[in-house]
C-alpha cells in the first residue's frame, strides 16, 4: 500500500479556522516570519504552519480580509484536492512561485493534523510506524567576514554537535582547513540554484574544489552544473545531495543523474500526497534521505522532526530544536538524538 493512502481517506470535519503570526530574530540576521493555521472542528484543533519567506505575505493573509471557505466534512484527500484549486493568496499574488507550495503545505499539515486527532491518532499509528530518536545537525552561517565564532560556541556547549553549513567564495584556505579538521562538518550547502535571494552563491569552481577534496566524507547539496564545475562534481556524484530544485517526484526524476542523497523539506512539497509519493520513491531506490528546516517558529518545526523520526531517523537532518536558530548561542541546548515524546499526537512531536 502507498504510504499516502493510510491517511488519504481519514475523515476531517472543519468547522473554522484562525490565522496567527510569529516572528523571531534569527542566527542568519533577520526577522523570520511564519504564518500558523489552526483548523477546529469535532472539538479538536489542528494546526500548520506556513513557511514562505516575505514577511509582506503573512501580514497581508492575517491582517486583511481573507475568508478562505475551508468549512466542511471531508476525507482528507478530498480535502487536499480542494486546497489545491483554492486561491491560498487573496491579497495578491507570491514573489516567488514556490511560495505557493509553502502555504499549501501550512493548511493541509494543519488538516492532517486535525484529522488524526479526530480519530485519535498520531501519524505513526496511521502509518503503522514508530517514532524512533532523531540525529541532527545545526545549520548555521559564517558570517560576512566569516569567522568560526559561533562554530566554537556551539560546540562548546555541544563538543560531540555536527554541522550543515553554507560555504561562500569569501571562505578562506585557513577556515576551511580548521573545519575539516573538526571533523563535525556533514552536509556543504552550496546554494546553487537560489537566484535573487540574499544567499545566492554563484558556481565557483574553485571553491567546489577546495570543499569535495578538503571534506572526503561530506554531502554536498545543490551545486550548480556548469561547464567548469560539472567535472569537479561529478567527481563526488555519490555524496551529492538535492535541495531546493526538488519540489515533487518529477523533479527527482528529471535531475542530472539519479541522485543517492535527497534533502526533504517538506512545505516545498506543497501536498501530503507529494511528499509521500516522494518519500517512497526515494526509499524504494535506496536513497538516503535526510530533513531539511526552513526557520520554523511554530507546529512547523514539530512537523518535520516527526517526519524525520519516522522515516530517516539517523540522517544528519536539519531539524535541531529552535534554540539553534537564536541570534546567541544558549548554555542549555538539547542534544542529538532527540528522543520521542510519550505523548504525541496527530502529527505534534515535541514543542521545540
Amino acid at each position: 500500500m502507498a504510504i499516502y493512502d493510510a491517511v488519504a481517506d481519514l475523515e476531517v470535519v472543519v468547522d473554522d479556522y484562525d490565522l496567527s503570526l510569529r516572528e523571531r530574530d534569527t542566527s542568519s540576521g533577520f526577522v523570520r516570519t511564519t504564518t500558523v493555521f489552526e483548523l477546529r472542528g469535532d472539538g479538536a484543533v489542528g494546526r500548520g504552519e506556513d513557511v514562505t519567506y516575505e514577511a509582506e505575505h503573512h501580514h497581508a493573509l492575517v491582517e486583511g480580509d481573507a475568508d478562505l471557505d475551508l468549512a466542511g466534512t471531508y476525507e482528507f484527500d478530498e480535502f487536499s484536492q480542494l486546497v489545491g484549486e483554492m486561491d491560498l493568496f487573496p491579497a495578491g499574488a507570491p514573489d516567488r512561485s514556490e511560495f505557493r507550495n509553502y502555504r499549501r503545505w501550512g493548511v493541509e499539515s494543519a488538516a492532517l493534523d486535525l484529522a488524526l486527532k479526530q480519530s485519535d491518532l498520531t501519524l505513526a499509528d496511521a502509518l503503522d510506524r514508530t517514532y524512533d530518536p532523531v540525529s541532527f545537525v545545526a545549520s548555521t552561517r559564517l558570517g560576512d567576514p566569516p569567522t568560526l565564532d559561533r562554530i566554537d560556541a556551539l560546540r562548546e556547549a555541544d563538543p560531540n554537535l555536527q554541522f550543515k553549513l553554507d560555504p561562500t567564495s569569501d571562505w578562506t584556505e585557513s577556515i576551511v582547513a580548521e573545519l575539516a579538521d573538526s571533523g563535525a562538518v556533514r552536509i556543504l550547502d552550496l546554494k546553487g540554484h537560489y537566484e535573487g535571494t540574499e544567499v545566492d552563491q554563484a558556481p565557483d569552481p574553485g571553491l567546489y574544489e577546495l570543499l569535495i577534496e578538503s571534506f572526503p566524507e561530506a554531502v554536498i547539496e545543490d551545486p550548480a552544473l556548469t561547464d567548469e564545475t560539472r567535472p569537479i562534481v561529478d567527481d563526488a556524484a555519490d555524496r551529492v545531495s538535492w535541495d531546493a530544485p526538488i519540489h515533487g517526484l518529477d523533479d527527482v526524476e528529471t535531475l542530472p543523474w539519479e541522485p543517492e542523497w535527497l534533502n526533504v523539506k517538506p512545505s516545498r512539497f506543497g501536498s501530503v500526497e507529494s511528499l509521500f509519493e516522494t518519500i517512497e520513491h526515494a526509499q524504494e531506490r535506496g536513497m538516503t534521505l535526510y530533513g531539511g528546516g526552513q526557520f520554523e517558529l511554530g507546529v512547523g518545526r514539530q512537523h518535520i522532526q516527526a517526519l524525520a523520526s519516522l522515516f530517516y531517523p539517523d540522517g544528519p537532518n536539519d531539524v535541531a530544536p529552535r534554540a539553534y536558530n537564536d541570534p546567541d548561542v544558549g548554555s542549555d541546548l538539547p542534544t542529538s538524538p532527540l528522543a520521542p515524546p510519550e505523548d504525541a499526537r496527530g502529527i505534534d512531536w515535541s514543542f521545540r
